[in-house]
């Protein structure tokens, strides 16, 4: 089944060439099922190319998937062009005001990892956001930045300060290897990696999280959150096949200082074109989610985020 896009969104073009079944809004109004709602904030510059990346993901699972975009209220960005965000996009605080329920959001990352959450402008949204989330979202999935903020909002661990970015792809081992979540997962994997911060193994088992994908390079990578029906992934399985490049370039054209992305290039030489071996692992991840979310989730929107007891009740 597709994902459900308006037909002028950028994604909709880049996702039809690329071979993902795409429907617009017209067709899918005809079909007598309930899609899953799935909600991107995104906290991004880049907002275009963060849209395709996810909606690539979820686009490919076989459900019909109906994609929001969501941005912080009084953020305003200046990587995208205004028109866009006022086309596609929604303010947190108009979906807040709708009492509007999703079966999952997305929550991206953000450029400013090295500074202290309670300094970030839009802080205080973004944790009206994370509690708005437990009742009115099935499942959670804050990526990055996002996924540190969750954590650090939900159980008080914080992000800590490298000396150097972890900046490539890096080999992750799967320890959970039973979660439905890594379902059809390898033993290791590799994953881009593109931060400045690491979160600690001890404080997060401290905190009782199970840590499904883990790294002795880079440390935890993928942790699920139980009691806040969530997962956190502070790495990118999203990353196009040439973002670390980007990144990579950017650096270098700045004269920044920047180590050139580890494992990415054939024998790490940028002049030649890199390799992607993370695209299947991050296709089986959201595939595995979005399904997680299809086996729990109630027919009727309302019921998200009640107790079992009372959606029993309620008829559901």
């Amino acid at each position: 089944m597709p994902i459900k896009l308006p037909s002028d969104l950028p994604a909709f073009d880049v996702l039809t060439n690329e071979g993902v079944m795409v429907m617009s809004e017209d067709a899918a109004s005809r079909q007598d099922i309930r899609p899953l709602r799935i909600g991107l904030l995104n906290l991004m510059p880049k907002k275009i190319q963060t849209e395709n990346q996810f909606a690539r993901l979820i686009g490919a699972t076989p459900l019909q998937i109906e994609l929001s975009l969501i941005r912080m209220s009084e953020h305003q960005t200046r990587n995208t062009a205004a028109e866009h965000m006022e086309a596609f996009y929604r303010p947190f605080s108009e979906v807040l005001a709708s009492g509007e329920k999703f079966d999952g959001l997305i929550i991206t990352g953000a450029p400013i990892e090295q500074m202290p959450f309670k300094q970030v402008t839009y802080w205080e949204e973004l944790k009206q956001v994370f509690d708005w989330t437990q009742t009115n979202v099935l499942s959670t999935f804050g990526v990055c930045w996002g996924g540190m903020a969750m954590l650090y909002h939900f159980h008080g661990v914080e992000k800590h300060i490298l000396d150097a970015k972890a900046f490539g792809c890096i080999r992750h081992r799967n320890d959970e290897p039973a979660s439905p979540y890594l379902r059809g997962f390898s033993d290791d994997m590799v994953i881009p990696v593109s931060r400045w911060t690491e979160l600690k193994r001890d404080e997060i088992s401290a905190a009782g999280l199970p840590i499904l994908i883990d790294s002795d390079q880079t440390g935890p990578c993928l942790v699920e959150d139980p009691d806040h029906r969530a997962l956190y992934i502070f790495n990118h399985l999203e990353y196009d096949s040439g973002t670390l490049k980007e990144e990579y370039d950017r650096d270098v054209a700045a004269g920044k200082p920047i180590n050139v992305p580890a494992n990415y290039y054939p024998d790490d030489d940028p002049s030649q074109p890199p390799q992607n071996r993370w695209r299947s692992h991050a296709h089986l991840l959201y595939c595995n989610w979005i399904n997680e979310i299809y086996q729990t989730t109630p027919f009727k929107m309302s019921d998200i985020g009640m107790k079992t007891k009372d959606r029993r009740s309620s008829g559901a």
